[in-house]
């Protein structure tokens, strides 16, 4: 799991999670061809050594895999016992894990890349996002994985990175009768791991649909932007409500996002946890960067970057210098406004 490296003790280092394909992979690349020791994290322990042994077999020796899955606390305990006991700090921790909230037809998985990619030549942005939404079907499961995985599961893993020694026993919360594993316990966590580091960074990939424009409720929205009175125990209601919200039909009225809900929602959600974040944490560098509407799986390949295009967005974010514009949204690598 862990293999040889040979990278310099002065190295910086970085853990990005959703690493073995898309933009996640495309990340590590580039981060490590600028001298980063990188951690290479998949849910799949497979495709993770398998995208860690094409790096290296492409020259980036300093890439090294680790399963992750950010759901599971018990994994990512895993995950943190290593980095202690290997690099005793964390320097960036990109969190580009996520899902798209939907269910997908069977069939979009069967037909080559550059098939898929072909049938949108012509399309502009909107047309192919239409597409998108008329091929995927939005479910109460999925729904509730979305806001597992894309908000609780990554906001788990800042928490965890937050305890110095952490606990192997998974955290649970309730929403909507269900138990869904969180760490929202450790909201006061100092983050040790990264404030080891002199220069620790989070980077959180988002989106512009999850831009607050994208709310049609004006309450909502404002509660969203006012990070003064904003607190994680009222995001845990809002997501609560959104959710009870979809199962009884009431998205709409509402005035939730329309089109790809539960993904809309989630990074929305990130984004405010990200800016409270950096409010409790001001020695630490949060920023949210949106990569653009890029061609993954995720997007069933209607994006109009590539995934190299979407992770040099992300990389220029990841390695601003110490302390600039945290705190900040960036769209495709530029300073942008939440709203």
């Amino acid at each position: 799991m862990e293999g040889a490296m040979s990278s310099s003790p002065n190295s910086r280092i970085a853990l990005v999670t959703g690493g073995n394909k898309g933009i996640g992979l495309e990340v590590c690349k580039q981060l490590a061809s600028n001298g980063i020791t990188v951690v290479l994290t998949a849910r799949d322990q497979a495709r993770g050594t398998a995208a860690v042994q094409e790096l290296k077999r492409l020259g980036f020796s300093d890439v090294i895999f680790h399963q992750l899955d950010i759901t599971d606390a018990l994994s990512i305990a895993r995950l943190v016992d290593f980095l202690e006991n290997r690099f005793e700090r964390l320097d960036i921790l990109l969190n580009n894990a996520a899902i798209g909230g939907t269910e997908r037809p069977p069939l979009c998985g069967s037909m080559p890349v550059d098939k898929k990619v072909q049938q949108f030549d012509g399309m502009d942005k909107n047309q192919r996002l239409e597409w998108l939404f008329k091929n995927c079907r939005e479910t109460y499961q999925a729904t509730k994985q979305c806001l597992q995985t894309n908000y609780y599961g990554t906001k788990q893993l800042a928490r965890v990175f937050g305890r110095r020694k952490p606990d192997t026993e998974p955290f649970t919360r309730v929403i909507r009768g269900e138990k869904i594993r969180d760490l929202h316990a450790l909201t006061e966590a100092l983050l040790p791991l990264l404030q080891c580091s002199p220069d620790g960074r989070i980077v959180n990939v988002s989106s512009s649909v999850g831009l607050l424009r994208q709310f049609r409720n004006e309450e909502l929205t404002q509660e969203l932007n006012d990070i003064d009175q904003l607190t994680e125990k009222r995001l845990d209601d809002l997501l609560d409500m959104f959710l009870k919200d979809f199962e009884t039909g009431r998205v709409q009225v509402r005035g939730w996002p329309a089109e790809f809900p539960a993904y809309k929602v989630a990074k929305a959600a990130m984004n405010a946890y990200s800016r409270i974040l950096h409010w409790k944490h001001p020695a630490l560098c949060v920023y949210c960067a949106d990569p653009g509407f890029t061609s993954t799986d995720m997007t069933l390949n209607t994006g109009l970057l590539t995934p190299d295009e979407g992770a040099r967005n992300i990389v220029k974010v990841a390695l601003l210098p110490d302390g600039e514009l945290t705190g900040a949204y960036f769209q495709e690598g530029q300073q942008a406004s939440f709203l």
